[in-house]
């Protein structure tokens, strides 16, 4: 199950990227002191523009976590979205960390003998599962759509062309905002600390959509950029 996790989850490695990255210019020099002491200060120098610079131009191997990655970058798309809820934006860059491994873009293991990887048969597996299973589905549902339709919005517009059919992007967006209103006021979603963030979806799913489709913002040189991701998309 996705939470809300990423800057809980940061490593060694990302601070000091931090401190290397801001050492550059004396007057953004911050201390390990002050990153491991203080959540608000923390926050703030995640926001610094530096590290979203340093990220998107590096052309090397990233010496960061996929979740410190991922994190500044669903951050920094969301912001210019006028998105600027930290905890939804720590949501999404998570749910894009386990979704950038394709074979996360299934449903846990829990509720996974319920369905695959079509919505219709997450749909039709609601009608067997348990109140729990059920909330893990919808959740699952409401996670897939906000990513397939934002990140691979020209894929589904695409496939909507072509012969095959398919759904269209308002489908996935009445599918995926509708599953985060009935999850927000689920018991699990309250014990896990998530109904503000699955309201939050639901109130705002169409603008977190638009957001991830200008999340374009990959590594600035191309021939390099594909390895460089998968350099901190890997497991541990």
């Amino acid at each position: 199950m996705i939470r809300a996790n990423c800057r809980a989850r940061f490593t060694a490695a990302d601070f000091d990227f931090i401190v290397r990255t801001l050492a550059r210019s004396q007057t953004d020099q911050v201390s390990l002191v002050d990153l491991l002491s203080d959540i608000e200060t923390r926050d703030s120098i995640l926001d610094h523009p530096r590290l979203v610079d340093a990220i998107l131009n590096h052309c090397g191997h990233l010496r960061i976590s996929s979740q410190f990655y991922f994190y500044v970058l669903a951050r920094h798309v969301l912001q210019q979205g006028g998105i600027g809820d930290r905890k939804l934006c720590d949501y999404i860059g998570s749910l894009l960390e386990t979704f950038s491994r394709a074979s996360r873009l299934q449903i846990s293991d829990e509720a996974h003998h319920l369905a695959e990887q079509y919505i219709s048969d997450m749909l039709i597996g609601l009608t067997r599962a348990t109140p729990e299973q059920a909330f893990l589905l919808r959740a699952h549902i409401g996670n897939y759509s906000l990513f397939i339709s934002g990140i691979f919005h020209p894929a589904v517009a695409g496939q909507r062309r072509s012969l095959r059919g398919g759904p269209d992007i308002e489908f996935y967006e009445q599918v995926g905002r509708t599953s985060y209103q009935l999850v927000a006021s689920h018991a699990v979603a309250r014990r896990c600390e998530l109904d503000d963030v699955f309201e939050g979806l639901a109130d705002r799913f169409r603008d977190v959509r638009l957001a991830l489709r200008i999340s374009g913002s990959i590594p600035r040189c191309p021939a390099r950029a594909e390895s460089a991701l998968r350099s901190v998309a890997q497991p541990g």
